[in-house]
């Protein structure tokens, strides 16, 4: 095998956290009186740092971006983190890497105390080695920051047999600045276009393909 530690994002890739995270979006910009927005610009938000997110799409300060990651996290918390599922095949995917010897990490910009939670409550988190992700405090959001992260704490020095697995454009990105290789996934939330413009190593249409490619590489 090529590879032999594999780091995936979390939502859009593990799990299909879309209508969590629009729900909250949508709860945030009326608790703001800002306009609606359609499930186009929602879907946006799924990915991307929500403190950069708020503030580009609303236009505003970084301060009333806080703001707005404060009354998101209101209703996330509680409610909107649950409104998720593990997408189908995934499970048997991590499962058929950990009995192939992968050492399996989670390298998300969502903060690391929500991506536990989910890990557990979803019953995936026994197949990962480490689960990595943002501070509370909106700091280490970006994708190169979390993967340095995972590495460094996982005291990896040798990059030449990871790779990345990701549904956006930020994935692939973190990884080519940090000097992974990468897998684009077209089963979440990025398009066909925006995968291949970010240029991946692979690319899967399904869970079932991250394992053939990784165990086959």
């Amino acid at each position: 095998m090529k590879y032999h530690t594999v780091l995936f994002d979390l939502d859009g890739t593990i799990t299909d956290s879309g209508p969590g995270i629009m729900n909250c979006v949508r709860y945030a910009l009326e608790k703001s009186d800002m306009p609606e927005a359609d499930e186009s610009e929602l879907r946006a938000f799924i990915g991307p740092p929500l403190h950069e997110q708020f503030r580009d799409f609303c236009g505003i300060t970084d301060e009333q971006a806080e703001e707005m990651v404060r009354l998101y996290r209101e209703r996330y918390s509680g409610t909107g983190i649950f409104e998720n599922r593990v997408y189908d095949g995934v499970i048997p995917m991590l499962k058929s890497l950990k009995e192939a010897g992968i050492r399996i990490l989670l390298a998300t910009s969502k903060p690391e105390k929500f991506a536990k939670i989910i890990a557990d409550h979803f019953a995936f988190a026994e197949y990962f080695d480490f689960i990595g992700g943002a501070n509370m405090d909106g700091t280490r959001t970006a994708k190169q920051e979390v993967i340095e992260y995972v590495l460094e704490a996982c005291g990896v020095s040798d990059r030449t047999d990871l790779i990345m697995v990701g549904d956006r454009r930020y994935d692939m990105e973190g990884a080519q600045k940090a000097g992974l290789a990468s897998m684009g996934v077209l089963y979440g939330y990025g398009s066909r276009e925006e995968i291949e413009a970010a240029g991946p190593d692979l690319i899967a249409e399904t869970p079932a393909d991250i394992a053939a490619l990784i165990l086959q590489g």
